[in-house]
């Protein structure tokens, strides 16, 4: 059961869209060499005017590209091609690829800060964002369960939920499956 509270970011679990798997729909896309502001398996990115990708820091809104998987470059220190789980803030590298699930149809799970009630399904969330863990790499973001409302410009909607072994529907701390409400870069019509 979701007794204690371990959130883990945005984790692909499987997609609405009719081509079935998501699997393919990751993309390489550009981190800017020396980018501030370190990125975690499993945080939102968006593109920015530069044309490359950020952390999409949005709590009650997001304008988001999609969920970073991981990252590639060419350590400064070391000079060896480097797959990270994680960018590092400011780090010195020309070449950084990000691995970004870029599928606007994708369904993720996420873990809330509280409870959340089988009621809740159809309803609007938005985001907690907290620094992820450097020792492994993953998100520390979450749900807000205190945000469930019908409000439209949330960016995240309930899908379902996961009831496993390790999970149950009301849990202290709900383990959910959701999907992108508004604010996906591919679905906006106004352009970066």
């Amino acid at each position: 059961m979701a007794i204690t509270a371990a959130p883990f970011g945005a984790r692909p679990v499987s997609t609405t869209s009719a081509s079935g798997s998501f699997n393919g729909k990751v993309q390489h896309l550009k981190i800017a060499s020396e980018y501030g502001t370190s990125i975690f398996n499993g945080d939102f990115v968006k593109t920015v005017a530069g044309g490359t990708i950020e952390k999409d820091a949005g709590t009650a809104a997001l304008t988001t590209q999609g969920i970073f998987m991981g990252v590639k470059y060419t350590d400064p220190t070391t000079k060896q091609m480097t797959f990270s789980q994680y960018w590092p803030a400011s780090t010195v590298a020309t070449d950084a690829f990000a691995y970004v699930l870029t599928d606007p149809d994708v369904v993720f799970m996420m873990q809330a800060d509280g409870a959340i009630a089988q009621t809740a399904i159809g309803s609007n969330f938005d985001v907690i964002q907290t620094a992820g863990s450097t020792s492994i790499g993953n998100s520390k973001n979450a749900v807000d369960a205190d945000s469930t409302a019908t409000t439209a410009t949330f960016p995240l909607r309930i899908y379902d939920f996961y009831d496993g072994p390790s999970s149950s529907i009301g849990d202290a701390f709900t383990d959910a499956l959701f999907i992108f409400n508004v604010g996906h870069q591919y679905r906006n019509t106004t352009g970066v």
